[in-house]
């Protein structure tokens, strides 16, 4: 489904999840997706753990888990909203590795930067044929 909303709209309980899921684990980029059911508009944030050779600059999500993360989306009619990855010591910004490897085009990207002293960072993206343009994220 395209992207409709230039602001993302996500709960302050997930965000928190999210956020400290990354502060758990500073040495590597965490990653997940979050579901979104259109009728209800419950948003769920779904942790899949990190196998890429170097976790500390890169994500590869657990294919496993992935599936599994799609399928139980599919049975709370949710569809994937967006794709959650860290930056553990860089900021909130789209690498070029992040831009290329985006297969899903129809869905919002959250990045999660450690980078700043003390306080995370967490900026949001709609998918650009070469690029991603920034969005506001508004916490409900």
């Amino acid at each position: 489904m395209p992207i409709k909303d230039q602001t993302l709209l996500l709960p302050q309980p997930m965000v928190n999840t999210m956020l400290a899921l990354a502060q758990q684990n500073p040495d590597i980029e965490i990653c997940g997706l979050i579901g979104n059911n259109e009728n209800n508009n419950r948003k769920e944030y779904y942790a899949i753990d990190n196998v890429a050779k170097n976790p500390a600059c890169g994500f590869l999500m657990d294919a496993h888990q992935q599936i599994k993360a799609m399928k139980t989306m599919r049975d709370r009619q949710q569809t994937l909203y967006a794709i959650v990855h860290s930056h553990p010591t860089t900021s909130a910004i789209p690498s070029q590795r992040d831009i290329e490897e985006n297969n899903y085009r129809d869905v919002y990207y959250i990045i999660i930067s450690l980078n700043a002293k003390d306080v995370p960072e967490m900026r949001g993206y709609i998918p650009q044929a070469d690029s991603m343009q920034a969005v506001d994220i508004a916490l409900i």
